[in-house]
């Protein structure tokens, strides 16, 4: 299916890529703190519609 060599390379490019993402992770999680505050509370707010809505959708079907 693969030859010795792309085998290789494959191996090589998953851990190469994954090193490389946590360190970018890592470098960027203080700033992405700082950038993305309050977030949380639109995803209760959509959460709480997506709510509503299953809550609406089970009193009209009686």
């Amino acid at each position: 299916m693969f030859s010795t060599g792309q085998a290789y390379f494959a191996i090589f490019f998953v851990i190469i890529f994954i090193i490389t993402m946590i360190l970018v992770y890592k470098k960027d999680l203080k700033e992405m703190k700082n950038q993305y505050k309050g977030t949380y509370w639109i995803l209760i707010g959509f959460l709480l519609f997506i709510l509503f809505l299953f809550i609406i959708k089970f009193f009209l079907r009686e």
